[in-house]
């Protein structure tokens, strides 16, 4: 890896930043709050929240295995994705690679950096090579990014390409786990102490059923989170974000119980889906979803919609011709799905 001040962009490194009330006196010991200009009145969100979620992040450490000082807390792994462009990419100079098909988001927010985004296509069973993805950089390559286990395919990424990109490449390599409590791989936020050059995103949308309250994590060398602390707005997760996110991160049990019901699920929906008529393939999946190619994906599309049933259309995009994504759902939805797929193809 470069050394940080090296890949990181120049204004960004030496930016000081913006100092709010909440940073210049973080104590429990005060009892009256004077320095922020909030109205003194009203319930306990009149007060601004803690900007860089102390307790949020005692209890992600407990959770998640990772020591605070390696965690960033923002609004849904999206504002990491954006400050990871905004920390590492020098507009209209720099560029970044990635994987296709993969999360849109990347490439919405290189766009929105102007920042060069080049894709390379997975092979013909959605899997990297990283020899291709290194051979599309060059001096100005930034990032790489991977998304494992990957949306829109599913399935986990060779984490012998990965590790291969952490040793080859000398920029920072973005592994995105969104979907990793599903997959029976191990997370590779815990090798962060081998891979200075790495960031791993997670989210408690997924598994954590707390997609509403938007709440992303970046994993990282202290370095790269200090960077990121730096650039971040001041107050970037709210009070309300915060204590839910500490309430559903206190009973992991209970999630564990829904990760097993979604994986029983996926198995029943490729076992039925492989009996339809109308589906040509059920590719593997380590995710909550899996992605079906079928005889007319438009079709059965907005026949499914019509039934009040919504899947996502992939047919657009690279590799996924034909191609519907299915969200795991209850036992009860995916059989409604199923029924209706059935008349479907009976018509």
């Amino acid at each position: 890896m470069k050394p940080l001040d090296k890949l990181t962009r120049k204004n960004i490194w030496n930016l000081a930043p913006y100092s709010c009330a909440r940073t210049e006196f973080s104590g429990s010991t005060a009892s009256v709050f004077l320095d922020a200009n909030e109205n003194p009145y009203g319930n306990a969100l009149n007060r601004y929240p803690d900007p860089l979620q102390t307790e949020l992040k005692k209890k992600i450490e407990q959770v998640k295995g990772i020591p605070a000082a390696y965690t960033f807390v923002g609004n849904g792994s999206d504002e990491a994705i954006d400050l990871l462009y905004r920390c590492f990419c020098e507009p209209k100079t720099d560029n970044v690679v990635a994987i296709e098909p993969t999360y849109g988001m990347y490439k919405v927010c290189a766009d929105i950096n102007d920042v060069e985004y080049r894709q390379v296509l997975l092979n013909e069973q959605f899997q990297m090579s990283a020899d291709r993805l290194l051979e599309a950089c060059d001096e100005h390559t930034k990032i790489i990014w991977v998304c494992s286990p990957n949306n829109p395919t599913g399935n986990d990424m060779s984490r012998d390409e990965i590790v291969k990109l952490l040793n080859a490449f000398e920029g920072i390599v973005v592994v995105d786990e969104a979907y990793s409590d599903f997959s029976h791989l191990r997370p590779l936020r815990y090798e962060l102490p081998r891979y200075p050059n790495l960031v791993v995103l997670n989210t408690l949308s997924k598994a954590w059923a707390s997609a509403a309250i938007r709440l992303g994590m970046a994993f990282a060398s202290p370095q790269i989170i200090e960077l990121f602390n730096k650039v971040k707005y001041p107050y970037n997760v709210n009070l309300l974000t915060q204590q839910q996110a500490i309430k559903v991160l206190s009973d992991p049990y209970e999630v564990d119980r829904w990760i097993q019901l979604i994986l029983q699920e996926r198995a029943q929906m490729a076992i039925a889906f492989k009996q339809l008529p109308i589906c040509e393939h059920v590719y593997p999946s380590d995710a909550n979803f899996i992605l079906v190619k079928v005889t007319d994906a438009v079709s059965i599309y907005n026949y499914l919609v019509s039934c009040g049933i919504i899947v996502r259309n992939r047919h657009r995009v690279q590799l996924c011709q034909n191609c519907l994504r299915i969200t795991i759902g209850t036992r009860s939805e995916n059989a409604e799905l199923i029924g209706a797929l059935r008349k479907y193809s009976n018509k």
